[in-house]
């Protein structure tokens, strides 16, 4: 594998796309005006499109955005590719599997607190996309509000190539390594990594392990964007120089590739006569990208209380409202707590906002038990949580001694609006039906002074 062409084999050798992934090289920065060529001239100079474009490529562009955005929420590059998108044959309706799509309307909004255990293992041969099961979300994908949760177990790298015309996928392994191949060029991403694939970005997911695990939020909304940092200052959170986007590298293969797209809340399916994975250079702002988790740079308080967790903020899609997100992604990542007189784990409380929370390692500071690695919990808004009863316990009686949380990498999916559950979800069999026991047990420790 270079930055030049690639032809691609059916049976790949897994560990020939190991060494692959590790080798590879990255663009830095969020947001940036970057540009890439994957052959020396690819890339027109001072303008965009040529009456001929260079080395007998297509010029294109793909929007993210209104052409009439504002400039800094404004998402667009320029491709040049050796088939343009247009020349594809009718797409037709596939299967949507496990995937749904808001609005959701085959269930109620459920204010009990739910919780699930991880995915079982799939049927041998299942991709990422045949893995995709969708947990539940909110708004009305047509037209661009609100989110989804989906998860994903496969055992099979994906052969065919997908893209979502309802939303940007964000990617969270907790289980084995991904290479997915885009448009763009390659990103690498293991468990503690997360992903970003902008709408409309053709991609393939491929497996650096026997099988792959995690979680995956469908944004409708406004692309993610970092979030403003206020009074904290110019610096913190998650740094834009550690974002990374692909350097640009295509296939040149011509045969048939199956391409399925996401639209409107289903999969629909053609056949190319060759990959559309062909961009030869490219330059623009609405790229892929890949992050670190543990490159977030935890802030805290240095005297007392425990802080709200939107400093935990790694990236926000906002609503028409300023302050209120469409949907926060926010990580528990290793930090230390050194409140004096301080409860320290997070706090009992009751939200406007909605929360599903995901564990990728260890352990999570407000539950002693039952939410593990591949599972999540879904707290609705105002549906009162905190920690459990074991948790609460030693927490009350610990000495309160500088303590770094660094055994456990947790995050969480909040939006503005009730995240409905979808059926399959509801009436899963890895379902804890036992979950609000956590909170029994809970005394009472009121002891009047009068």
């Amino acid at each position: 594998m270079s930055d030049g062409g690639t032809s691609r084999a059916s049976g790949f050798e897994r560990a020939g796309v190991r060494k692959t992934a590790e080798g590879l090289t990255y663009l830095t920065g969020f947001g940036n005006e970057h540009g890439s060529e994957a052959v020396p001239g690819a890339l027109p100079e001072g303008r965009n499109a040529p009456q001929r474009a260079p080395l007998g490529l297509y010029a294109e562009q793909l929007s993210g955005s209104a052409f009439t955005e504002p400039r800094a929420h404004n998402r667009r590059s320029w491709l040049y590719r050796i088939h343009p998108s247009a020349a594809h044959p009718p797409f037709t309706r596939a299967d949507n599997g496990g995937i749904r799509t808001a609005p959701f309307t085959e269930s109620v909004a459920d204010p009990n607190r739910l919780r699930w255990n991880p995915l079982p293992a799939p049927a041998p041969g299942t991709d990422f996309l045949a893995g995709l099961w969708t947990l539940g979300g909110n708004g009305d994908a047509t037209r661009r509000t609100g989110m989804a949760v989906h998860l994903y177990h496969a055992d099979a790298s994906m052969e065919r190539v997908f893209s979502d015309a309802d939303g940007e996928l964000l990617i969270v392994p907790e289980r084995g390594g991904l290479l997915l191949r885009t448009e763009f060029g390659l990103l690498h991403v293991e468990p503690g990594h997360v992903a970003l694939i902008p709408r409309g970005v053709r991609f393939r997911v491929e497996l650096l392990d026997a099988s792959a695990r995690g979680y995956v939020c469908e944004n409708y909304g406004a692309p993610f964007q970092l979030p403003d940092l206020g009074p904290i200052g110019a610096n913190g959170l998650a740094n834009a120089r550690d974002f990374r986007a692909p350097v640009a590298s295509y296939e040149d293969v011509e045969g048939p590739v199956e391409v399925v797209n996401k639209f409107c809340g289903n999969l629909w399916t053609a056949t190319y006569d060759h990959s559309p994975l062909d961009v030869v250079a490219w330059h623009g702002n609405h790229v892929p990208y890949a992050y670190d988790l543990r490159r977030f740079n935890v802030l805290g308080s240095i005297s007392y209380d425990h802080p709200d967790p939107s400093i935990f903020t790694v990236l926000t899609s906002p609503s028409d409202t300023p302050g209120l997100a469409g949907v926060d992604f926010v990580v528990f990542a290793p930090r230390w707590l050194v409140g004096e007189d301080t409860f320290r784990p997070p706090y009992f409380h009751r939200n406007v906002m909605s929360e599903y929370m995901g564990l990728i390692e260890g352990a999570y500071d407000a539950k002693a038990e039952g939410f593990v690695p591949g599972g999540g919990s879904l707290h609705n808004m105002m549906s009162a949580h905190g920690p459990d009863r074991e948790t609460f316990e030693r927490a009350s009686a610990a000495e309160l001694r500088p303590q770094k949380i660094d055994d456990g990498l947790a995050f969480m999916f909040e939006t503005r609006w009730p995240v409905t559950a979808t059926a399959q979800a509801a009436h899963a069999d890895h379902l804890q039906q036992d979950y609000d026991d956590v909170w029994r047990g809970l005394q009472r420790h009121f002891r009047p002074t009068h």
